[in-house]
């Protein structure tokens, strides 16, 4: 097989990663330049739009460190940026449900990162809730995050079968 014929490597998802970004940053700039801190616009009875500011990491775990979790939060989304890409570098890009999860966490990881850099946060704004129940508001970025980890759990669960099956 010469070098031309050669399957291209997981580096061909970068597009996803990086339009996960572009529409990550679009969005938190959108809410930022409309609205106030703290502002909230109902869309539905049980979401809205909410315009936080999370210093910490998931569920604002974190947040009240003191501003130090500001760079290890930063230092563990580089090293996990650089770990996603150079294993999608060494998958072949047809194996599709990793490439995905990996660019997705990749594009995820990278927007909040770009927010933790640029103002020592990250920008919130989708907020679920039910009667007094609220889920902590979140962004774009993390939905790709949690849905990139929904992918690698569907395919450790699913390669595990696969393997089976073929020693039976």
């Amino acid at each position: 097989m010469t070098d031309s014929q050669k399957t291209p490597s997981g580096l061909v998802w970068l597009w996803l990663s990086l339009l996960l970004l572009a529409v990550d940053m679009l969005t938190k700039y959108v809410v930022m330049n409309n609205m106030q801190l703290g502002e909230s616009i109902a869309i539905l009875p049980v979401f809205n739009f909410t315009y936080m500011h999370n210093y910490g990491a998931a569920f604002s775990f974190l947040s009240e460190a003191g501003g130090w979790q500001r760079y290890f939060l930063s230092f563990i989304a580089i090293a996990i940026s650089v770990l996603l890409t150079f294993w999608l570098k060494r998958l072949a890009a047809n194996q599709w449900v990793l490439c995905l999860a990996y660019a997705m966490v990749l594009g995820g990881a990278v927007g909040n990162l770009l927010d933790r850099l640029i103002h020592g946060y990250v920008i919130d704004f989708l907020h679920f809730y039910y009667q007094n129940w609220h889920y902590p508001a979140f962004n774009v970025a993390d939905m790709a995050i949690v849905g990139g980890a929904g992918l690698l759990i569907f395919d450790a669960f699913t390669s595990s079968d696969k393997k089976e099956g073929k020693q039976a």
